[in-house]
Order: structure tokens, then C-alpha cells, then sequence
């Protein structure tokens, strides 16, 4: 059965994308919104509401303007029962003997409710902003060797390890799991050194959506790089989402989103994701460009409107509750097993979500299975 996760917006909330200023330093592009700042009483709503609302997982991000990931989730577990938090933590700033310490702690107060998302990071800006300089296959080198050694703590009592990046000697973990595993990894990227590192690494692959083609042809490679490696992986695939009672309606609302964005603003992204190291980002950028002249349509009820603000995670699914989930139920038959799903602002659209596209998705792939 198909797992739904969802994000917080730790970084700031809204009703309009692009309204806020340019900032080449976040992920996403855009400082903090002012509307909705991400307070603890606002995030832990969010994650209660996903919990509510069918959500397994609640990503914690990293980067630019959001609040620290660990402390995050560390603060959230007062206000939740069963929801998981896929903190994600970067191999440039923490080293694996602290992070697993960190992770353990947050694991073991939570009852086992901790998951791992490692991120190289894509911004050279925004990475030498806070000390990393070491060119894109060089962190992803670096990647490879910080999960390597962190999946040595949580299956061996005590180790020594001498790599490119790190060096340990007699290191253990005290406190393991709740489960006594290894944490599964989750883990993105596009370009071929990330997923080199996938396959060999990973235990979840997380894409962004696209056409439903392009990201089947996606999958089908990932699948066989794992196949190399005698490896199976998960996989989970991420949209926006954009609602109404009508798909006129969806549209409206979608175009609304973006109503507000400064025109110099956009200008100054499409600089950043050119330059960019990002592959995904560019991926994207190229389906934005493609759809310009049908106002960003790029397939049913798929919109790359939102990639005029948005660096990552910009493809929407537009339209009305059955329609959304008709265009899920074909992302999970060509083998994802995780959805991601968010959008603006955060706490509606995953009640609705919640509400009204969860048990629509449940439902057709149950009837699926009875045919």
C-alpha cells in the first residue's frame, strides 16, 4: 500500500509564491513569508493535522532559511502519537559520530518514529555560505562515505574506519535503534554521481515529479543501477498540490499561487538555475520552458507553473480531489511506493489532502486489487 508523506514549511508560509524577496541562499529561492512564520504552535498543527489525515511521514528540510531539522523533530514528538520524522542532515556540517548520536536520542524519545534523509546539497551560494566548498562529485564522494560510516554504528558494536573524509577509531553507539536496525536512507538526486550513490547507498530514492514519462523513464534506470548492485530500492516521487471543486476551479487557484511573484524575482531564479549545479533543477527548468506557451501544462493535470519561484519540488498536480488522485494512482503504477504531497499554504492544503485525496487514492488502488 502506497505511504503518504508530506513536508513543514519550517522555513516560512503562504498563500502566494514568489511574493517575497529572491534568495539565492535557500533551496527554494525565496526568503521566509512573513504571513505565516514557522512557530512551533504553526508547525506542530501541521504535523498534527497530518497525522489526522492518513500522512505516515512529516519531512523536516534543511538549508537556507529553515529552522534546524533536528531540533524540529525533536520538539515535535510532544505533539504527535504515530507520525515519522525524515530529518534531513547534511554530510558537510555534522560529522557521522555526532548525527548518530543525535538521531539515536531523537529515535529513542520518539519510539522509534526517526528517519534519515541525507542531502549533498545543490547551491554552490548557499553551500559556501555556511563553509563547504568542495566541488558537486567531490561531496557526493563525501556523501557516500558519510552514510557508509553512519550505517556502521547502528550493526556494529565498535569500529575503526579510514577514508577520504573521515577518520575514526574504536567509535561505537551506545544507544541503538528502538528496533535494533539500521535506519533506512533516504536520499535524492539526478545527477549521475547521486545516483551512483543511490544505488549503492540508498535504501529509498526520492525524485521530484514530472511527466508521468519522463519519470517512469526515471525509475526504470534506477531500477537497473540497483539491479547492478544487487539492490532493491523504494521509491518516492513529490508534487505540490493545487485543489478546487472544479478543474476550472484548480486552475484559478493555481494561477493565484503565482499572481503576486515579482517579475525581477523570477528573472533572478532562472539566472540561479542555470548557473546551478543542480541537474534536477534544470530538468525542471527545461519542462517549465517547454509548457510556456500552454500556460505552463506540461500533462493531465500537471503544472510547472509553480517552477517559476520554486527551485525543487515545483510540479503540481492541479485539479479537483478524483482528478489528483487518478494522476497518483498512475505515479504508483509505475512503482512508487511514497507520495510526497504539499503545497500553499501548507496546513489547508493537507487537510484537504487529508480530507479528500488520501482515502480517494486508498480507495481505487484497493479496487485495483480486487479486479
Amino acid at each position: 500500500m502506497v505511504e503518504f508523506i508530506t513536508m513543514a514549511p519550517t522555513s516560512g508560509d503562504g498563500r502566494y509564491v514568489g511574493a517575497g524577496n529572491y534568495n539565492s541562499q535557500r533551496m527554494d529561492g525565496w526568503s521566509a513569508s512573513t504571513e505565516r512564520q514557522p512557530s512551533l504552535e504553526y508547525i506542530s498543527r501541521i504535523a498534527q493535522a497530518a497525522e489526522r489525515g492518513g500522512f505516515s511521514t512529516l519531512l523536516l528540510p534543511t538549508g537556507g532559511n529553515c529552522l534546524d531539522s533536528l531540533v524540529v523533530a525533536s520538539s515535535l514528538i510532544h505533539y504527535t502519537e504515530t507520525l515519522k520524522f525524515l530529518f534531513a542532515v547534511r554530510p558537510g556540517f555534522t560529522a557521522p559520530a555526532l548525527f548518530a548520536r543525535q538521531f539515536a536520542t531523537v529515535d529513542y524519545w520518539s519510539g522509534g518514529r526517526a528517519l534519515i534523509n541525507i542531502v549533498t546539497g545543490g547551491s554552490p551560494t548557499e553551500l559556501a555560505s555556511d563553509g563547504d566548498f568542495l566541488d558537486h562529485d567531490t561531496r557526493y564522494r563525501r556523501t557516500k562515505e558519510f552514510i557508509q560510516v553512519l550505517k556502521r554504528f547502528f550493526v556494529e558494536e565498535s569500529f575503526d574506519h579510514e577514508g577520504e573524509f573521515y577518520r575514526l577509531k574504536n567509535a561505537s553507539l551506545s544507544l541503538k535503534r528502538v528496533n535494533q536496525t539500521c535506519p533506512p536512507i533516504y536520499f535524492g538526486g539526478a545527477s549521475e554521481a547521486a545516483k551512483r550513490v543511490a544505488a549503492e547507498e540508498a535504501d529509498v530514492y526520492m525524485l521530484w515529479g514530472e511527466t508521468l514519462h519522463h519519470t517512469q523513464e526515471r525509475i526504470e534506470e534506477m531500477k537497473a543501477l540497483a539491479a547492478e548492485q544487487n539492490r532493491w530500492l523504494s521509491y518516492s516521487v513529490s508534487f505540490q498540490v493545487v485543489l478546487g471543486e472544479t478543474e476550472e476551479q484548480a486552475w484559478e487557484n493555481a494561477r493565484e499561487l503565482v499572481s503576486k511573484a515579482d517579475p525581477i524575482a523570477i528573472q533572478k531564479k532562472e539566472e540561479e538555475s542555470l548557473k546551478g549545479e543542480s541537474v534536477g533543477m534544470k530538468r525542471l527548468h527545461q519542462l517549465m520552458e517547454s509548457s510556456r506557451d500552454r500556460d505552463f501544462r506540461i500533462g493531465p493535470n500537471l503544472w510547472a507553473g509553480l517552477t517559476q519561484v520554486l527551485s525543487g519540488n515545483s510540479i503540481a498536480l492541479v485539479g479537483t480531489p478524483d482528478q489528483v488522485a487518478d494522476r497518483i494512482v498512475e505515479y504508483v503504477n509505475i512503482g512508487f511506493d511514497k507520495v510526497l504531497l504539499r503545497g500553499f499554504p501548507h496546513l489547508e492544503v493537507i487537510e484537504a489532502v487529508g480530507r479528500d485525496v488520501i482515502p480517494r487514492v486508498r480507495a481505487k488502488l484497493r479496487e485495483k486489487v480486487r479486479q
